[in-house]
């Protein structure tokens, strides 16, 4: 599972916040590593300088072999929040795509 990183121009993507978003995405869906191909994270502070509650934004987007793409966004007081947030809310989008997908394969249904 590949992770990619990306961030607007009011976000610096050092090497502690990449490590931070791949220890949160690998905890929330390493175990199913085998079945995504990458996952797209696209960091950013909507309000720049300007302090408001939630201006950190967190989208995140599995590839999940032979499906559609599955996206989330978290908004959060702090990227770190909002990293943790996206990640749970990926996990929970991937697992109930994947077990729909199983049970349809199972009783011989196509999704």
């Amino acid at each position: 599972m590949i992770i990619q990183v990306n961030t607007d121009n009011r976000v610096h993507a050092d090497a502690t916040l990449r490590e931070e978003v791949e220890a949160a995405v690998k905890g929330a869906l390493g175990h199913l590593a085998e079945r995504i191909s990458r996952v797209e994270v696209h960091l950013g502070d909507e309000s720049g300088n300007k302090q408001s509650d939630d201006d950190k934004r967190c989208m995140m987007e599995a590839r999940i072999e032979g499906r559609a793409p599955t996206a989330v966004t978290q908004h959060a007081a702090s990227l770190s929040e909002a990293i943790d947030g996206a990640a749970e809310k990926l996990r929970r989008s991937v697992e109930s795509t994947l077990d729909k997908a199983d049970d349809h394969r199972a009783t011989g249904k196509h999704a």
